[in-house]
């Protein structure tokens, strides 16, 4: 009987705090931005739509502790995506670890004499949900009310969020001053406002940032992206009528307004 060579195959992915950071298929999407300077062309290299790209570029931009991508409008040069050092930092280790585990796979792979069933032995949980903003924070204060609980948290650079959540929910995620937790907004529930406007709100969030991308959606809706200081992106659909009326164009200087009550927090699950 013919032997049948047996080889241990796996998939490198770096993650933070459980949550998918970077893995081949986003390291090739930064080399093909080095390397065409357009998010455009560096999707159609890799055979996947402009909009796909650009979630995965915000959801390492949002993550990692420096811009991995940064875009530039206008100017002498024309404009133009660049991978910024930190992100070209960031493919050379991914590669050199990467390297170092293919090794270790054939390495192990060539330890295997025989075995009656495979097991999986290791599965990293994404988690996938419907809200388009996805920001890690730390808690910082937390106020308990005589149902509610009043918890805020912040994220990159000087932002702060702050999310209204049953006292159960508190006691069930284990929150407390110091510990990290996911933060969720769907972006319909992002309010736009000018950054000078005279309203006061409701609402206990601001936060403000420029317009980096207008996304026509369609003849109803549209999406804006705008830039924090921190860092982050924030997204947020909003009627066509209203992208008129504010004007809305690339470069423009905004606020998101988002009730505390439309902040989901979520943590890891125990291991």
């Amino acid at each position: 009987m013919d032997s049948i060579k047996t080889e241990i195959q796996g998939r490198l992915w770096i993650t933070k705090q459980d949550h998918s950071f970077i893995g081949r298929g986003r390291v090739e999407l930064l080399e093909k931005i080095a390397q065409y300077g357009s998010i455009a062309k560096a999707a159609k290299a890799m055979k996947m739509s402009y909009k796909a790209a650009w979630d995965a570029i915000d959801a390492m931009n949002n993550l990692a502790q420096e811009p991995l991508v940064r875009c530039s409008s206008g100017g002498k040069g024309g404009g133009g995506t660049q991978v910024t050092e930190y992100g070209r930092q960031l493919i050379a280790t991914f590669r050199a670890i990467e390297a170092e585990h293919q090794q270790f796979l054939e390495q192990l792979s060539q330890q295997i004499e025989k075995f009656d069933h495979f097991y999986q032995l290791m599965k990293h949980i994404n988690m996938s949900t419907s809200a388009r903003n996805q920001f890690i924070g730390t808690v910082t204060h937390i106020k308990i009310g005589q149902v509610n609980a009043e918890i805020v948290l912040k994220l990159k650079g000087d932002d702060h969020i702050v999310a209204t959540i049953t006292q159960e929910s508190v006691k069930r995620l284990g929150l407390q001053e110091g510990s990290e937790a996911y933060v969720l907004i769907k972006a319909p529930h992002v309010i736009l406002v000018p950054t000078d406007s005279e309203l006061e709100f409701s609402a206990r969030n601001r936060l403000c940032g420029k317009v980096t991308r207008l996304i026509g959606g369609d003849a109803v809706n549209a999406e804006v992206v705008l830039e924090l200081s921190g860092g982050n992106t924030l997204k947020a659909v909003v009627t066509q009528e209203a992208v008129t009326e504010l004007a809305i164009k690339e470069g423009q200087a905004l606020c998101g307004i988002i009730k505390a009550s439309h902040v989901i927090l979520a943590v890891k699950k125990p291991r």
